[in-house]
């Protein structure tokens, strides 16, 4: 496996291209990205073998990310009867593999079933079930989570208020590293690893202010309890295209 220190010299991020045929469509409305930077080795420890973590200027990045997904459901069947939207929280970092640059999520909280089974089986991906709320009032936002499954002797919660802010330039650096990435890698059950296509328009960027943070998903998902405050932005929504699962070639070295 490519070591991480060949990754610290960072070349651009691709851009989004057409899905022609997607398997799923969706909107990610009212997006909070909590984000902080951790040394890359401890992250690639939580990470299988064949996926690399991505690095900016030396340090790895690890998200906690809050939104309400809308009009969730598959073409000509969009949004699912009674479970296309709801509030999902997940935990992310951001990585290679395959020749791909992509997202590779920690954890995934949703507080309904039906999306959740689908998920877990469709795109193998670590979704949760709990009590989960993503709301909006005015400029303040407030995300919760109360994980009920699969039970850990980690405490998995977490409590997120902030205050929105004015347009930033999605352009910047650590913007365009953090929120633009066209893809997820998730591991196989049988083995091997999966990608899967992510079409979005440019994020619209905001920024923003932690009002209050206790959270523990990120060290249910394996990780030290970050000691600085976050980087923080907010979006109000993309649409959203999510191709089909493929497997990634064994042996792969990026």
């Amino acid at each position: 496996m490519t070591s991480v220190s060949t990754l610290l010299a960072d070349a651009a991020l691709p851009t989004s291209e057409p899905i022609l045929r997607p398997l799923m469509l969706q909107r990610w409305v009212d997006v909070v990205f909590l984000h902080w930077a951790y040394d890359p080795m401890v992250v690639q420890r939580l990470l299988p073998a064949g996926v690399t973590v991505d690095a900016l200027h030396g340090s790895a990045w690890v998200g906690l990310v809050p939104f309400d997904m809308e009009g969730l459901g598959f073409p000509g069947l969009t949004p699912l009867p009674l479970v296309g939207t709801f509030p999902e929280v997940n935990v992310r970092t951001y990585v290679r593999a395959g020749g791909r640059r992509a997202v590779w999520f920690f954890s995934l909280d949703v507080d309904r079933l039906l999306p959740m089974v689908v998920a877990r089986h469709l795109y193998h991906l670590n979704y949760c079930a709990g009590r989960v709320t993503h709301r909006r009032s005015g400029n303040i936002i407030t995300s919760r989570v109360e994980r009920r499954w699969p039970r850990s002797s980690d405490r998995a919660t977490t409590s997120i208020d902030l205050a929105t802010g004015p347009a930033i330039d999605p352009a910047d650096e650590l913007a365009q590293f953090l929120t633009a990435r066209w893809g997820l890698i998730s591991a196989a059950r049988r083995g091997g690893l999966r990608h899967a296509r992510v079409e979005h328009p440019p994020w619209p960027l905001h920024q923003a202010e932690v009002l209050h943070l206790d959270d523990h998903l990120l060290v249910a998902a394996g990780l030290s309890a970050p000691t600085v405050p976050p980087h923080v932005m907010w979006s109000p929504g993309v649409d959203v295209r999510i191709g089909r699962p493929h497997r990634l070639l064994r042996n792969y070295s990026d």
